[in-house]
């Protein structure tokens, strides 16, 4: 019986390990054999479709760092989302992505950040029963559902591009 290599370590990974079982959350977090970098490796990876890939996107509210948690399917409409919530949307330097959330960009969790995040969740992740985030590192990912991203994040779900 070939011997189990143990599961690399990563301290964002640890922290965002600790936030999903203090959150009570029910997925374990996975090592992928590469980096999923993009929604479309991560499905790949995965063997899932494309919108059951939650994206972790950072933006500037009118200057705060702001948390969009939005399915691969589609892009954030910064113009369309901003005049809807009645804010200025920017994208966050890499620089402001990990102070907020002490995480790089292409790994950014949903949870696990120094401090809360304001966070939103895309609506058209509710369309599956399963969705896949990232876990601390661009080799990492959990499963969760639409309403336990909202549960473990605080998040409000919203629509973040028109529909159609």
């Amino acid at each position: 019986m070939p011997n189990e290599v143990p599961a690399p370590i990563h301290p964002a990974v640890e922290k965002v390990t600790a936030a999903l079982a203090e959150a009570g959350a029910v997925g374990q977090v996975r090592w992928l054999d590469d980096a999923a970098t993009t929604a479309a490796l991560a499905a790949e990876f995965l063997g899932i479709a494309v919108g059951q890939i939650a994206n972790s996107l950072v933006f500037l509210f009118d200057g705060e760092p702001t948390l969009v948690l939005t399915s691969g399917a589609h892009r954030v409409d910064t113009a369309w989302l901003g005049e809807r919530l009645g804010v200025s949307i920017t994208r966050a330097s890499k620089e402001q992505v990990r102070a907020a959330t002490g995480q790089v960009i292409g790994g950014v969790a949903p949870v696990g950040h120094p401090a809360p995040v304001p966070t939103y969740v895309d609506t058209a992740l509710a369309a599956y029963d399963e969705v896949w985030a990232a876990a601390g590192h661009a080799k990492t990912v959990f499963p969760t559902t639409f309403d336990e991203l909202v549960r473990i994040t605080g998040g409000t779900p919203t629509a973040v591009a028109p529909e159609g």
